[in-house]
C-alpha cells in the first residue's frame, strides 16, 4: 500500500512562477547557478544553491551558506513572492519535452514506507551528499526539491488525473530549454480521497531520482522524532515532497562516460585487450555511433567511433545488475583494463548525461583533457524496477531522467 498525503504547499504567485522555478540543485555547478540567477532576484537558486549570494571562494557546505538559504526563503515569504495554500491539496505536474509528455502527482510520501522498503531504492548514497541535504532542510525547515518517484501504471489513477488536467491550470510556462511545465492545484476533498484510495492499491513506489533527498528526509524524521516526546506519526517531518509518475511515462536517457587516460597503454595494446571481451567495429568517414539497442556500446578514441559488442558469456544475463550495459562496461573494460575499480571516487572518470549528445563526448576527448569516451544505451524502466524489487543496487550513474523536475513550484514546510 502506498500512502500519499496532501499538504498545504508554499508556492509562487502565478505571475512569479516562470521566473522563480529553477533547475534542481544537483544539475548545476555553483558557477552555472550564479550565472543563471545573476539578473533574477526571485530565482529559486537563491534558496537551493545559496552560495551564489556569497563569496565564490566560500565552501558551499559552510554553515553560512545554509543560513543564507534560510534568509533568502524567509525574504521571499515576507515579500509575498511565495504564499502558502490555506489548506491541504494535491498538485498535478505535467511536463512536455519535444514529443515526450509525463504527468505526475505532487504529494507527500511516507518516510516510514521508505524505511520499510515499500518505497524501493536502486542506488547507494554518499554520506557527504546526504549531510548537505540534511543541513539545508534543517536550516530551511522545509523540503524544496521533490523526489522523483514512479509506480507501475494504473488505469484508475490515469483516469482521475486525465480528468483534472482538462481544467484550467495554475501555472503554464516554457523554460530556457523549451520544456513546457503545467501545474494544477487539487484542493477538493473528494478528489483527494479518490486519489488516496487508488494509491492504496499500489504495491510499491520506486525512487527514480533523488536518493540523497529521500535519505535526508529519513534522517530528519528520525532526529525530530527523537526530540519530540509527543510524537504521533502525523507530523509533517514524517513525510517528504515527491512527484510520482507512472512508469510507462518515464523517459530515461543514456548516461555516458569519459576517461582521462589508457592506464599507460598505447592504443594498439588497449584495443587488443578490449578484443578479449568485445567484438569491435571501427566506423569510417567520421561517422558517429549512438547505441540503438541493449548490449551495444559506442567508444570514441583518437577521433574515431567504434561499436563494441560484448561476447557471449562475458556477463550473466540472468542477473538484473550484471546484464546492465553500465555493468558490462564496468566489469569487462573500465575495471580490468583501465583500473577504474570504484567509479564513485576515481578522478580519472567523469559522467556525461545523454541530453548533451555525442558531440559533447567528442568535444571532451578532442580537447585533450580526456582520452576515450563511451556511449551507452539507456537503462530501461523494466531493469530499474527489477533491480529494486530484487533488493539490488545499480552501478553509479546508471540513469539520466529527462525532463528534470523544476524546484520551487511547491515547497513542503515541516512546521
Amino acid at each position: 500500500m502506498a500512502v500519499v498525503r496532501p499538504f498545504a504547499g508554499l508556492r509562487p504567485r502565478k505571475e512569479n512562477a516562470a521566473r522563480l522555478a529553477s533547475p534542481p540543485y544537483d544539475v548545476l555547478s555553483s558557477e552555472e547557478a550564479r550565472e543563471m540567477a545573476k539578473d533574477n532576484p526571485v530565482s529559486f537558486l537563491h534558496v537551493i544553491k545559496p552560495e551564489i549570494d556569497l563569496e565564490p571562494a566560500m565552501d558551499p557546505h559552510d554553515k553560512r551558506v545554509y543560513e543564507k538559504g534560510a534568509e533568502n526563503l524567509q525574504e521571499m515569504i515576507r515579500d509575498g513572492i511565495l504564499v502558502q495554500d490555506r489548506g491541504p491539496a494535491f498538485y498535478i505536474y505535467k511536463q512536455l519535452m519535444g514529443n515526450h509528455q509525463q504527468i505526475g502527482l505532487v504529494a507527500c510520501a511516507s518516510v516510514e514506507e521508505y524505511e520499510k522498503d515499500i518505497i524501493k531504492k536502486h542506488e547507494l548514497t554518499r554520506p557527504d551528499k546526504e549531510d548537505d541535504r540534511v543541513n539545508l532542510i534543517s536550516h530551511l525547515n522545509a523540503q524544496t526539491g521533490p523526489v522523483f518517484l514512479t509506480y507501475k501504471a494504473n488505469d484508475q489513477i490515469d483516469t482521475i488525473i486525465n480528468t483534472i488536467i482538462k481544467t484550467k491550470p495554475e501555472y503554464d510556462f516554457s523554460d530556457e530549454k523549451n520544456v513546457r511545465h503545467t501545474f494544477w492545484v487539487v484542493p477538493d476533498p473528494q478528489l483527494i480521497r479518490q486519489i488516496q484510495t487508488q494509491f492504496e492499491k499500489v504495491e510499491y513506489l520506486y525512487v527514480a531520482d533523488g536518493h540523497h533527498r529521500s535519505a535526508a528526509a529519513m534522517r530528519i524524521k528520525q532526529t525530530q522524532q527523537k526530540a519530540n516526546s509527543n510524537h504521533t506519526g502525523d507530523e509533517e517531518y514524517n513525510f517528504f515532497l515527491t512527484v510520482i509518475f507512472p512508469n510507462n511515462q518515464m523517459q530515461i536517457l543514456d548516461y555516458n562516460r569519459v576517461v582521462k587516460d589508457l592506464s599507460g597503454m598505447e592504443t594498439a595494446e588497449f584495443l587488443k585487450k578490449i578484443s578479449e571481451k568485445f567484438v569491435f567495429l571501427k566506423l569510417v568517414d567520421g561517422k558517429q555511433y549512438k547505441p540503438d539497442q541493449k548490449h551495444a556500446l559506442g567508444m570514441y578514441l583518437n577521433g574515431c567511433w567504434y561499436k563494441l559488442t560484448p561476447m557471449d558469456r562475458s556477463f550473466d544475463e540472468t542477473n538484473p545488475v550484471d546484464r546492465l550495459d553500465v555493468s558490462i562496461l564496468q566489469n569487462n573494460l573500465l575495471s580490468p583494463i583501465l583500473g577504474i575499480n570504484d567509479p564513485r571516487k576515481d578522478k580519472r572518470i567523469d559522467f556525461v548525461g545523454g541530453i548533451r549528445g555525442l558531440s559533447e563526448l567528442e568535444k571532451r576527448v578532442d580537447s585533450g583533457q580526456w582520452v576515450v569516451a563511451f556511449a551507452l544505451h539507456p537503462t530501461s524502466m523494466e531493469d530499474l524496477i527489477a533491480i529494486a524489487n530484487a533488493g539490488q543496487i545499480m552501478p553509479p550513474k546508471s540513469t539520466w531522467f529527462e525532463p528534470k523536475l523544476k524546484s520551487g513550484l511547491v515547497i513542503h514546510l515541516l512546521d
